[in-house]
């Protein structure tokens, strides 16, 4: 009975300090979401702070509370805080060699909201995928394509490619090619293209619409069209300049020819 209540004794303070644990890790685990989303939803409510600085800022604010919370656990089981730091300075070495694909890419996050190539929101390709920024983290770069599917990408890689930014500017250049009849009055067909594209409010004005012969083809004349719009209008014009123009081509009798095929045959 003694012995029984020697080793419960023993166990006591342990069980105790695991029930103190889950507690702590419970609350720092909420606290961190919770200060986090507070975080963000702040910043990203001043009309002056970019939204990527919001996210940015909030996974900062996450991590560091989570930080927090794991030394209090283990001061909890007698590990102090200035023992920690000692084994974390003394092995140094060994944790910077197994983590340098985490810290290059907390690195390269930090690069990332300084130059800021790119913001949430906006649609890029990243080193060959595309997509739209929906997160920028510490760690991390979350792109959602147009067919809503989520690709994380880390930092390193996002921060050590070619990024294209398609959203970056407010205006884009719609480039389109049109190939007529060799037959056809090119003039006619240029005025055509240009009445379509000044009949469109998306199309602006300055610069004004652009169409030349650019080309010509083994079975067409080909006339290059440029466009300039607001960068949100980019596709919805090119669907409507395509249809709209082979329309208008074919109530102003211009053709577009299809590929000719010379078969030579050699009589025996």
């Amino acid at each position: 009975m003694e012995s029984a209540m020697e080793q419960f004794s023993v166990w006591t303070p342990l069980i105790i300090n695991a029930v103190k644990a889950v507690i702590v890790l419970v609350i720092g685990w909420f606290l961190a979401g919770f200060l986090a989303a507070l975080v963000k939803k702040r910043i990203v409510s001043h009309p002056r702070i970019d939204d990527t600085i919001g996210g940015f800022a909030a996974s900062i604010v996450r991590w560091l509370i989570l930080l927090v919370t794991v030394i209090a656990i283990l001061q909890l089981f007698g590990i102090q805080a200035t023992s920690l730091v000692a084994v974390l300075g003394a092995g140094t070495l060994a944790i910077g060699l197994a983590l340098q694909g985490t810290l290059s890419d907390i690195a390269a996050g930090v690069m990332l909201i300084i130059f800021r190539p790119y913001k949430i929101g906006q649609y890029v390709d990243i080193g060959g995928t595309s997509g739209t920024v929906k997160d920028l983290n510490i760690f991390v770069t979350e792109l959602v394509t147009p067919d809503n599917v989520q690709i994380v990408m880390p930092n390193g890689k996002a921060w050590g490619t070619v990024v294209t930014n398609y959203s970056a500017h407010s205006t884009r250049r719609l480039d389109l090619a049109f190939g007529i009849d060799y037959g056809d009055d090119i003039d006619k067909a240029v005025q055509i293209v240009l009445d379509v594209a000044n009949a469109d409010e998306r199309v602006h004005k300055e610069p004004e619409p652009w169409v030349r012969v650019t080309n010509l083809g083994d079975s067409s004349v080909d006339l290059g069209v440029r466009l300039w719009c607001d960068a949100g209008d980019y596709w919805e014009l090119k669907f409507h300049m395509l249809k709209a123009v082979k329309e208008a081509f074919d109530a102003g009798g211009i053709s577009i020819p299809y590929p000719h095929q010379v078969e030579v045959r050699k009589d025996a």
